[in-house]
């Protein structure tokens, strides 16, 4: 019977994402479907699958696995003190941060609220007589389900953006505080014979493991081979090493776990590490511990009780109310919208509730119905929390933001090329100190009229304020004096054009492109340009076809990274020709894994094309 409920476990959880997929629901996360997908295969529906040891055994493995990979996903650059700003650029940047609050400010203040709502909620049941252990039900208020809002942020592709890391840091909190609060209040309240001391050896022997492997990627590539897999044995060597650690000094084994995903993530793992351990744990683990949190709820016995029925709205609310203010701590940086889509994702919560129940339990500091009541109402928000949120979100002005690239030199060299970009994803103003020009150009794109090209007037006017700086003046000196203050202003590319090489000597050349500066000319460019009509045939179909076009991207989108070329869901509708890795260009295959970072060069549809692009280069951290 057992390996008949383990068969329809993973069977559920192979058809989940398959259904979903199939029907378009995006309004709700994988995980908060397989756990209702448990409710009916389990106690409350079909009795299709029974919680035997095996299958309890798998789910405290998965909850294990699901809170190290929730410690793998925490930004800690977000933690690291800011480097001093060098150039104008650098210092216009820190200048406008400062004025915003960080993602780790938001979230502590935002989880004090839940903090201080969390005991004056506890307070209200016991006085009612409801419930009377008030920091046990404190500690249950302030959790929050960070497995469903990580699958939320990570299906919406959010997680490496400011808003998604304010919150995941929630989250964190929200998982983190409740452990050790849990691991104090059963060691005060219940039977341990621990000391609460023994906690610091957790952190202790984290520190000593962190030390110990800290240069392990280093050398890895070295001495990996495909049979040892030396990373994911590092893994499972720190997550088995804490968690034994944690529940030998009494802690829960899923505090150890989580300081485990922590430890790794500062050691700085190859991308493929963390497709690899997630492909283990969302792929076989996770699932079933979500579908079997599902399949032990027995929902007819619960609502049964009257006093149950009583306690399943109000613990409902009480959730619900303990985040409330989080929404107003939220707006000091968000949207007003998507300050309540945050607060409400931060509601749900299920997996630490779980576990503090069973904690619970086992000191009989609770009855069934009342862990009971606790349990329901939390499945409630997890179903309810995501839906409103993907309701709500809308992206944030920084998540829309083009990149801005200002032009020096508007003529017929410059202009189509301004023309064409605008139509894309860039921010395109055009700058010029010729009252002609800007006469005669000014209605066909944006150009602003300057009095000289000075350095100070070009940084009177914000021109160097660009993510791109592109001089294509006809004049080699002013190119090349305002190419080098560019740099030294600290605008990350700056394209230069020279035509007149008498004018510009070799030597000058060399310290533009020492400074960093992209040098082009129009005679080198058509000599490259004929050489590839030689050697490459289709180079000149390629450039005067109407639908298609070369395009040029850098993987941000970790959806994409360990994915070999031919896997890629939108492959058929482009063709990739280069791939830049590590300073050198590789001739792509069907098996080339495509790697975060990586710059492809490849050719597509003209409307199909930028959409794959953006998807492509979309920051996401996971």
């Amino acid at each position: 019977m057992t390996q008949l409920s383990l068969v329809i476990v993973l069977f559920a959880a192979l058809l989940i994402p398959l259904v979903m997929a199939k029907f378009k629901l995006t309004a709700l996360p994988t995980a908060v479907i397989e756990i209702i997908t448990g409710i009916i295969l389990g106690q409350s529906g079909l009795h299709l699958v029974n919680a035997s040891e095996p299958l309890n055994l798998l789910s405290d493995i998965g909850v294990i696995v699901l809170l190290f990979l929730s410690g793998m996903e925490i930004d800690f650059s977000l933690f690291q003190r800011r480097p001093v700003p060098r150039t104008h650029f650098e210092k216009e940047a820190a200048l406008s941060a400062t004025k915003i609050k960080s993602p780790v400010k938001i979230a502590t203040e935002a989880y004090i609220t839940i903090m201080i709502l969390s005991v004056l909620l506890a307070l209200c049941f016991k006085i009612t007589g409801l419930f009377s252990d008030v920091w046990l039900a404190a500690i249950l208020f302030s959790t929050i389900s960070l497995g469903v809002v990580i699958a939320t942020l990570k299906e919406r592709e959010l997680l490496s953006k400011a808003y998604g890391q304010t919150l995941l840091l929630i989250a964190v909190l929200g998982e983190v505080v409740p452990m050790m609060a849990l691991t104090i209040y059963a060691s005060v309240f219940g039977n341990s014979q621990h000391s609460l001391w023994l906690l610091s050896l957790i952190f202790f022997a984290a520190l000593i493991l962190f030390q110990r492997f800290r240069s392990f990627f280093s050398f890895f590539e070295r001495i990996n081979k495909s049979t040892t897999q030396l990373d994911i044995r590092l893994a499972f060597f720190l997550v088995v090493t804490l968690v034994t650690i944690a529940e030998s000094v009494g802690a829960e084994s899923i505090l150890g776990a989580f300081i485990a995903g922590i430890v790794l993530k500062l050691l700085q793992p190859h991308e493929d590490t963390r497709d690899k351990l997630d492909s283990f744990g969302y792929g076989l683990l996770i699932p079933i511990f979500f579908i079997m949190s599902g399949v032990t709820l027995n929902i007819p016995k619960l609502v049964s009780d009257p006093k149950t029925l009583i306690l399943i709205p109000l613990f409902f609310v009480a959730y619900i109310i303990a985040k409330l203010a989080v929404i107003i701590v939220l707006k000091q940086r968000f949207k007003h919208l998507n300050a309540l889509a945050g607060g409400t994702l931060n509601m749900a919560t299920i997996t630490l509730v779980l576990a503090v129940l069973k904690v619970a339990k086992n000191m009989h500091a609770i009855t069934s119905q009342q862990s009971g009541a606790f349990i329901l109402s939390a499945v409630i928000t997890c179903v309810i929390a995501p839906l409103l949120f993907n309701r709500l979100y809308t992206p944030e002005p920084e998540d829309k933001r083009k990149a801005t690239v200002n032009f020096i030199g508007t003529n017929t060299a410059t202009i189509p090329v301004a023309q064409q970009l605008t139509k894309d994803r860039y921010d395109i103003t055009m700058f010029t100190d010729k009252e002609k020009n800007y006469r005669a150009f000014n209605s066909e794109t944006h150009v602003e009229l300057l009095d000289s090209l000075d350095t100070n007037e070009v940084v009177e006017h914000k021109v160097f304020s660009a993510d791109i700086l592109v001089l294509g003046h006809f004049d080699a000196m002013k190119n090349y004096r305002l190419a080098l203050a560019a740099k030294e202003f600290g605008v990350p590319r700056v394209i230069a054009r020279f035509e007149d090489r008498n004018i510009l000597k070799n030597e000058a050349e060399d310290e533009l492109v020492n400074a960093g500066v992209e040098v082009y000319n129009t005679p080198e460019a058509n000599i490259s340009l004929l050489r590839s009509l030689i050697e490459v045939p289709s180079t000149l179909q390629i450039l005067q076809n109407t639908e298609a076009a070369i395009y040029e991207v850098t993987v941000h989108n970790r959806r994409y990274t360990g994915t070999s070329i031919r896997d890629l869901p939108f492959i058929a509708e482009i063709t990739i020709s280069q791939i830049y890795r590590d300073g050198k260009f590789i001739k792509p295959a069907g098996d080339t894994l495509i790697q975060l970072n990586d710059r492809l060069i490849f050719t597509g549809n003209k409307d199909r094309a930028p959409v794959i692009r953006e998807a492509l280069g979309r920051l996401n951290s996971n």
